[in-house]
């Protein structure tokens, strides 16, 4: 854990009471590397200047919202990004999933909780990487390199983020195997994976548009209703 403790964390917020709690309970538990910002603007600007590892974003922002500024931020950088709202909605929390970020917490919360949950991405993110090179496949004329996180098709290139990756070896590592949702959601949350089955279905939906030609008939992410997913690497008949 010491290591990860030298990555650098954005903080959004726009409520000062709020970027200084979190900031003095992260530099208490040793993290030294916290940027903070109260706006749109200022966050996006020290995402291109400084890239941090991991950003903290409020949803409510004087200048847009959280879900407009991870889409920003998705235009150029694929780093972790726990989401904070007032607001405890599925439909807002499986907005911000689908959006990309890693995990929701709804305000107001334990620091205690935000820490575990920000370490638990953190790990998932930067510890949990197989030391061997991992793999690279195609389906089709799709090429999928898990080691750079990234999918190649028609000469363009498409960022995989770190859960759409995780999930991805887990499926390729039982290739024309039925892996059950309940697996995929323990390869990808953790410990911390009771309840994320719609979840699971946002990143599926997700996956499939970077690697599908037709996403909404897939040929290769296929679904087994009531049991869970399988890669074919080979196109399926």
């Amino acid at each position: 854990m010491d290591n990860l403790k030298d990555k650098k964390i954005l903080i959004v917020d726009d409520e000062p009471e709020i970027r200084v709690m979190i900031e003095r309970f992260l530099r208490k538990e040793g993290y030294f590397r916290i940027y903070l910002a109260e706006n749109c603007a200022s966050a996006l600007a020290i995402c291109r200047t400084d890239k941090p590892d991991i950003a903290i974003l409020d949803v409510m922002l004087p200048d847009g919202d959280g879900f407009g500024l991870l889409s920003a931020i998705r235009t150029f950088s694929e780093m972790p990004v726990l989401m904070l709202s007032a607001r405890g909605e599925d439909e807002d929390r499986l907005l911000g999933l689908g959006l990309g970020a890693d995990d929701y917490l709804v305000k107001p919360f334990l620091p205690r909780e935000l820490l575990l949950r920000l370490q638990a991405i953190l790990k998932r993110t930067f510890a949990s990487a197989a030391p061997e090179r991992l793999p690279a496949f195609c389906l089709g004329d799709i090429e999928i390199d898990l080691e750079s996180a990234a999918v190649r098709r028609n000469q363009e290139e498409l960022p995989l983020t770190a859960k759409e990756r995780t999930l991805l070896l887990k499926l390729y590592e039982n290739e024309g195997r039925i892996v059950t949702s309940d697996a995929i959601c323990q390869a990808v949350w953790g410990d911390d994976s009771f309840s994320y089955e719609n979840t699971l279905m946002v990143h599926i939906r997700r996956i499939r548009e970077k690697i599908e030609a037709d996403p909404s008939r897939p040929r290769h992410l296929l679904t087994v209703r009531g049991l869970g997913y399988k890669l074919h690497v080979k196109e399926a008949p």
